[in-house]
Parts: C-alpha cells; structure tokens; sequence
C-alpha cells in the first residue's frame, strides 16, 4: 500500500511540471513581419491551434492602398537576406501543387488587400498546418508578403512578385 501511494505521488508531482494543452491553454506562435531591404511593410501575424486547425489573424500595414498581395509561409524561418529569399520557397510538406481551397499546399494563405490607406487585416482557419510538433508544422517557418496578388495557378509561387515583407514563426 505505502508504495503504491508512493507511486501515485510521484505521477502527480510529474504531471504537475508538465505543460499542458487544453481549450484555455492552446498552442500559440506569432510572427513580427519585417520589412525586405527598399520597402516598408511591417506587420503581425499571430497563429492559434483550434482543435485540428490553426486560425491566422494578420494585421500588415505600409501596403500599396487598394492593393492585393500574395501571402506565404515558406519552408525557411530565415529573414536574412535583403530580398526575403532566405526563407526560400512554400511550405509544402505534402508535395501538393500551389492553388485554392482543396488545391492548395500548406503554404498557400489567401492574398491580403490592403484597404485605401494600405492596410490589410486577415482572419483565417487552416486545416493543413498545424503549431503542435509533426510534419505540418509552421514552428520555425517563414512568412511572406509579396508585392503582386498571387494567381493560384502559377507553380510553385502563384506569381506574386517580389517579397515586401518576412517573419518567422515562433512559438510562444
């Protein structure tokens, strides 16, 4: 009996070190976009696990007014580079091809459009990428803003021009 108890103790003190995920607690990452060398956009993009989607909320300013802009995560969380190029290309863990709704790769975010003072808010569910460790994870990715809207048919970039802006996401 003395050991059993004993036994029951030790799980419970392990479990309390533990971090766990409940509806109050869910996975959280955040990205800071900064801008690419000649440009000025900047912005936040906070990602939220919600059952077995994330839900992307992006708020981007500095954007050309009444604009449309390609949107990415990309495979590298690497903002090195003047150009954005760092972060290299899409996130397609799953190797399927750029496009919309069922068609699309894990990196395929749909475009911002920035409103008459060049700014764009976002509010999105995703159901192929995930916060949580495996191979959907953005964790450790890049995030793009591209200069043109993206086509959705172009492979593998959809065409949307050069990188105004990079983040990485990062757990929080």
């Amino acid at each position: 009996m003395r050991t059993a108890t004993l036994l029951a103790l030790a799980s419970l003190v392990a479990l309390a070190g533990c971090q766990t995920m409940t509806a109050d607690n869910p996975p959280r990452a955040t990205a800071g976009l900064k801008p690419t060398k000649g440009n000025k956009t900047t912005g936040e993009i906070n990602f939220e696990q919600v059952g077995d989607k994330v839900r992307v909320t992006a708020q981007v300013i500095h954007l050309k007014p009444d604009s449309v802009h390609g949107f990415h995560i990309h495979e590298v969380g690497d903002c090195s580079s003047g150009d954005g190029m760092s972060a290299k290309g899409h996130f397609n863990p799953y190797g399927k091809p750029h496009g919309e709704g069922a068609e699309r790769h894990a990196g395929d975010l749909p475009s911002l459009k920035a409103d008459a003072k060049g700014r764009a808010k976002l509010s999105v569910d995703l159901d192929i990428v995930t916060i949580t460790p495996g191979p959907a994870s953005i964790v450790g990715r890049g995030v793009i803003v591209h200069a043109d809207p993206d086509d959705y048919k172009t492979q593998p970039t959809g065409n949307a021009g050069a990188r105004l802006a990079c983040g990485v996401i990062q757990a929080q």
